[in-house]
């Protein structure tokens, strides 16, 4: 499998997809989808899933990237052949970095939403040990900004450890309120609107929608008369090739 052809600069529009997926749960598949081969490296895979009770992601196995679940909604209970068992609420993350390899479950305790996100690791470090981080919602630092809030799930106040720098925020926009975000210098990544509608340099985007970026030294982002949710990723791109077979990353 050839790896994906890489961003160019700009900004680039996409629109999740619906899929099955583990048994029973729903995503919004962001990337990667059939017929998209976009890099955008350090970033794996992006998934905005819904799983209702009965359904969830049974135990099966990773290899070579890590992998933060945060929670929209619900719970999810986190078990692993390392012997955790531990379950995130609303507003909070989980962190496993599969490196060498890693068996786990992902189960909802009644019904889940949220976002799951996979960082590829460096090639340097794919033999890791692997490790869990679950982290509650009243861990991840909260800050309120006129017209909203941000909760930063990866970025400077919390305590969520990666090997690859990104930032990742979910913005709250409250109607008529507005942002600029400021990616560092030769990053990459993506605005994604959780719930209701946004405006991205002027472009409307909608639920399920993201616009993707490369060379941005900022991004305005603002709402009209309705709220919206909005996760912002930023990451520094490895620059190696980015190879997904299924579970496993290499």
């Amino acid at each position: 499998m050839r790896p994906p052809d890489p961003l160019p600069p700009g900004l680039h529009p996409l629109r999740a997809r619906l899929m099955a997926e583990g048994d029973g749960a729903e995503v919004q598949r962001l990337f990667p989808i059939p017929g998209q081969r976009m890099n955008l490296d350090p970033f794996v895979l992006f998934d905005h899933f819904h799983i209702a009770g009965g359904s969830g992601f049974p135990t099966h196995p990773h290899r070579g990237f890590e992998a933060i679940t945060w929670l929209q909604s619900g719970a999810i209970r986190h078990r692993d052949n390392l012997g955790n068992d531990s379950a995130v609420g609303t507003g909070g993350a989980q962190r496993f970095t599969a490196g060498r390899g890693l068996e786990h479950s992902e189960m909802p305790e009644g019904e889940a939403r949220g976002i799951q996100l996979w960082i590829n690791l460096p090639k340097a470090l794919k033999d890791l040990p692997p490790a869990y981080q679950p982290v509650p919602a009243e861990e991840l630092p909260l800050e309120a900004f006129p017209g909203g809030q941000r909760r930063i799930v990866v970025g400077e106040g919390s305590p969520v450890q990666l090997h690859t720098p990104i930032r990742y925020e979910i913005l709250d926009l409250q109607p008529g309120g507005e942002i600029v975000v400021t990616p560092p210098a030769d990053w990459q990544g993506l605005v994604y609107v959780l719930a209701g509608g946004v405006l991205v340099e002027g472009r409307p985007l909608a639920t399920h929608e993201a616009l993707l970026y490369r060379d941005r030294a900022s991004l305005e982002l603002a709402t009209g008369e309705q709220p919206a949710q909005l996760a912002w990723l930023a990451g520094q791109p490895h620059g190696e090739p980015l190879r997904q077979y299924g579970p496993f990353v290499d």
